[in-house]
């Protein structure tokens, strides 16, 4: 029998198998994939995403991405700075990511099964067709979990997806920020993940929408982006806000998207995972999976607040250029949204009344 056995070997995964290895346990970590396990992303990881991996002991140098220093709204002709609040965040690859974290994992001796195909069925978990057993099973298998549904976690609750599509463009990064352009129903996020090399993502209500579809509406983005041309094909995916009622029962525990997802207009995906896998392993190493549910409670807190009430502006015009205008001529509420954002502040309450903003902002 295997102390911890982990099924999905994206970050999410393999960020869980390194923190309870770290515990000192032998984990397996299984996944169907050929690496590196690439995603449709905004590949932005938030200044504390950056933190969480280096307690993992996966240290990401700037020459293997690009250093961003803030965030950037735009709507029409009005924009809106705020740079993170202490150490930068950092635009990489998704690839290049899931192999830092592979290196990570392997150096750790965790034994990484990759092209393996898993079954789950009434009579256990079987690996290309061998029936395994552990006595912590972590599922790590991404939205549509199947862990999650074999292990009777799937009560959730869940708000109207989005779609998203992806690709990148070789040329020279215009700023150092992760840019948000807002339009109806739409964003497009621009992320730096190199000295010659831009990531950018369009999100919107309709499935149907591409970047090319969606350019128009942006002329001064069109404007830069016919500097570059496209380098990677475009990836496409879906981006969702869900809450599960509970993410442990007996021996199983979920982590990452398994567990419950925030839009990507949070940028908090990742990070979030990472937080978490520390939190499980501290949690098996207890012998109680009943600290993870808590904590995990707790952790999903800020991000889905901030979803909700970024997916508020993404509904209503009038107020997305309220909120904006106030960014630009009051910077600093801006800026404490955002460290509230990355976790630099305890406290974020925010009221929003009809076309009109009104911003407390309670700062430890």
């Amino acid at each position: 029998m295997k102390d911890v056995l982990v099924i999905g070997g994206g970050p999410a995964g393999l960020a869980a198998a390194i923190a309870v290895r770290k515990q000192g346990f032998q984990v397996v970590l299984a996944d169907p994939s050929d690496p590196p396990v690439d995603k449709t992303c905004g590949e932005g990881l938030l200044p504390d995403a950056v933190e969480a991996l280096a307690r993992l002991g996966v240290e990401l140098s700037a020459d293997m991405g690009y250093l961003l220093r803030g965030i950037r709204f735009l709507h029409e002709d009005e924009s809106a700075d705020a740079r993170f609040p202490s150490r930068p965040a950092l635009g990489v690859r998704r690839t290049t990511l899931h192999n830092a974290l592979r290196a990570q994992a392997s150096a750790c001796g965790i034994g990484l099964l990759w092209r393996t195909r898993v079954r789950a069925t009434e009579d256990g978990l079987f690996l290309d067709g061998q029936r395994v057993r552990a006595r912590w099973i972590i599922g790590a298998d991404g939205a549509n979990s199947v862990i999650r549904r074999w292990s009777g976690l799937d009560r959730h609750t869940q708000t109207a997806h989005r779609f998203a599509f992806r690709t990148h463009y070789g040329m020279v990064p215009w700023t150092d920020f992760v840019e948000v352009y807002w339009g109806d129903r739409t964003q497009i996020y621009v992320t730096p993940v190199g000295k010659m090399e831009v990531c950018v993502a369009v999100v919107s209500h309709n499935r149907q929408t591409r970047l090319s579809d969606a350019l128009p509406a942006f002329p001064v983005l069109a404007a830069r982006l016919r500097g570059g041309e496209p380098i990677s094909a475009e990836r496409g995916g879906i981006t969702r806000m869900l809450k599960l009622t509970r993410v442990c029962r007996g021996q199983v525990a979920l982590i990452g998207d398994a567990s419950g997802c925030v839009d990507a207009i949070t940028g908090e995906g990742l990070g979030l995972a990472f937080r978490q896998a520390m939190a499980l392993a501290d949690a098996i190493a207890a012998d109680d999976l009943l600290l993870y549910q808590v904590r995990h409670r707790k952790l999903m807190q800020r991000p889905f607040f901030m979803g909700h009430s970024l997916l508020l502006l993404d509904r209503h015009e009038a107020l997305r250029r309220r909120v904006i205008r106030v960014f630009k001529t009051h910077s600093e509420v801006f800026h404490r949204c955002v460290a509230a954002h990355v976790g630099a502040l305890t406290k974020l309450r925010v009221v929003l009344a009809g076309a009109n903003l009104g911003w407390r902002l309670l700062g430890s």
